[in-house]
């Protein structure tokens, strides 16, 4: 029974459920570790599982119930988090073996922010060493699969939250973006996920390897869940003097159907055959359509300089990566993953020119975007230009265009845009492959506008049902 009410219910009807009393936070975590111990051995989402800490949580969040104290919003939600953020006397290891046995004093804001509004620790999850991407894992022999075909890649490099929704392991989580690292996940695992504007939320914890693009955000079933979510975290924060000061709107009361009016941008530069699958480029085009039927204003639209855009965000993360790491480059050398290993060399010989020419280039991407938001109140675009690819062995030798494209193919890509550009992006599903694998809409807003973007989002949601559907993991697993 718990475990057709964990995948069925999101985030925000199992909070109900729990407030109203018709579900135990017990019985709930003890239903997503009967799920982890059933299904995380092949799927790999979790590094670190607090199975003690978090039933005894769990009894507390019951009583609290029983006793009929005020609740809050997250009360008694299972909170998967991704292993970049620190947790107060729990192993913090960013997937590396250099931090493989560094346990923080103290929770990243993002942590306190949703433990105070009732949420429970249940683990930390699975990631890229140093977020680096490129399908190093700190355990190479157990790679981490995607819930819809555990052949495929489940993205990078917040994949474990991405699998732990898509298949039910947790019931929210916390990501992290640099270039697309919270949206790609969640759009090859077939969730939601937001990437806040730069400032929105606290980086305070959180072990940054871009200082000028890291953000932290929630990776959830429903839009309505990132709404939750983004109540109890954005705002802003002492400990971190970059978070904005603006005032925070109740997300929750941007859940309207009403978009009719709203113009939008399609970037046709993210739509071009040849680089964009057939497969994807029909559902955005199905999912304009759509948008389209709900009165919303569709134009193509084209931004050339997003052709050259690719390389910035590599120089400009793998540069600040180099810096922030170089102490473990020096000390602990052997202990880095080779994709990360390889990152941080090539960040800390990248010449003062590439780097000035890059900070020019993103200071062009910054003005034209906004010229873009100012003409349209979106944009949007596939979030992936394909479905997820095979699971590769990550080595030296390309003997094949799958491995190439696995390797190099990110040079245009969909989601580095908006991080550069410091604004939010949420991406939902719009969609499968032929062969069963879910594929994502993305939608970018002005700064700060994060209501904006989580009300078209979930207008497109709710006049669809691609929210509603579950990987069958008995069905797909090895």
């Amino acid at each position: 029974m718990m475990d057709k009410i964990l995948t069925k219910f999101s985030a925000s009807e199992l909070a109900r459920l729990i407030a109203t009393k018709e579900v135990s936070p017990v019985d709930v975590m003890r239903g997503y570790l009967d799920r982890i111990e059933r299904y995380d051995s092949d799927l790999n989402s979790y590094i670190t599982i607090c199975k003690d800490d978090a039933l005894e949580e769990a009894k507390k969040a019951e009583k609290a119930v029983m006793d009929g104290e005020v609740l809050g919003p997250l009360h008694g939600l299972p909170l998967g988090v991704k292993d970049q953020f620190e947790t107060k006397g729990v192993l913090t290891t960013a997937s590396s073996k250099i931090l493989a046995n560094y346990v923080p004093n103290e929770d990243a804001t993002i942590v306190a922010r949703a433990k105070e509004a009732g949420a429970i620790l249940l683990g930390k999850l699975n990631m890229s060493p140093f977020v680096a991407g490129g399908g190093d894992y700190l355990s190479r022999d157990k790679p981490p699969r995607n819930p819809w075909n555990f052949d495929r890649d489940p993205g990078s490099s917040s994949h474990g939250s991405g699998i732990a929704i898509a298949a039910s392991l947790c019931s929210i989580a916390f990501g992290e973006d640099t270039g697309g690292s919270i949206r790609g996940p969640a759009a090859l695992n077939g969730i939601v996920g937001l990437r806040p504007t730069w400032g929105r939320v606290s980086r305070h914890g959180l072990l940054l390897f871009c200082w000028s693009m890291d953000v932290g955000g929630p990776m959830t079933r429903t839009v309505e869940d990132t709404a939750l979510v983004m109540n109890a975290i954005a705002g802003y924060d002492p400990k971190d003097s970059l978070t904005s000061k603006l005032p925070v709107p109740d997300y929750t009361k941007c859940l309207t159907t009403d978009v009719r009016g709203l113009r939008v941008g399609l970037l046709m530069e993210f739509m071009e055959p040849g680089f964009t699958s057939e497969e994807v480029r029909k559902s955005i085009m199905d999912a304009v359509s759509q948008l389209e039927g709900m009165g919303v204003i569709v134009e193509e639209v084209s931004l050339p300089m997003l052709l050259e855009i690719g390389d910035v965000r590599p120089a400009i993360s793998e540069s600040d990566g180099a810096f922030v790491q170089r102490k473990w480059i020096v000390s602990n050398p052997k202990d880095f993953g080779k994709s990360a290993l390889k990152g941080t060399l090539v960040g800390s010989m990248i010449p003062n020119y590439i780097l000035e020419k890059a900070a020019r280039m993103r200071a062009l991407l910054r003005r034209e975007w906004a010229h873009l938001l100012c003409k349209y109140d979106f944009l949007i675009s596939p979030t992936t230009l394909t479905e997820a690819s095979k699971i590769h062995d990550y080595t030296d030798k390309i003997t094949t265009r799958d491995q190439a494209e696995y390797r190099f193919g990110g040079r245009r890509t969909p989601v580095p845009p908006a991080a550069l550009a410091g604004t939010p992006a949420i991406t939902v599903p719009c969609g499968f492959s032929k062969e069963g694998l879910p594929i994502g809409l993305q939608i970018i807003g002005g700064h700060f506008r994060e209501d904006s973007v989580i009300k078209l989002a979930y207008a497109y949601e709710q006049e669809t049902k691609w929210h509603t559907m579950r990987p069958i993991l008995d069905e797909v697993r090895i």
